[in-house]
C-alpha cells in the first residue's frame, strides 16, 4: 500500500506544473544568492507560485467536500 503511494506521489511530482515550479524556485535561489532578482522575474514567479499553490489548495478542499463546489 505504501509503495503505490510513493508512485503516486513521485508521479505527482514529475507532473508539467510542478517541474516548471521546482525549476523557476531554483532560478529564484540563485539570483536571490547573487542578488540578481528583478522585478518582472518576481512578478511572473509570484504569479507562478500563487497558482500552484492556489490550485493545489482547490484540489484539497474539492476532496475534502466530495467534489461539490458552491
Amino acid at each position: 500500500m505504501e509503495q503505490s503511494m510513493l508512485k503516486e506521489r513521485l508521479a505527482r511530482l514529475l507532473s508539467v506544473k510542478s517541474l516548471v515550479t521546482l525549476a523557476l524556485t531554483a532560478v529564484f535561489a540563485v539570483l536571490a544568492f547573487t542578488k540578481g532578482v528583478d522585478q518582472d522575474f518576481m512578478t511572473v514567479y509570484t504569479v507562478i507560485i500563487a497558482f500552484y499553490f492556489g490550485t493545489q489548495s482547490e484540489r484539497q478542499l474539492q476532496a475534502v467536500s466530495g467534489g461539490k463546489t458552491e
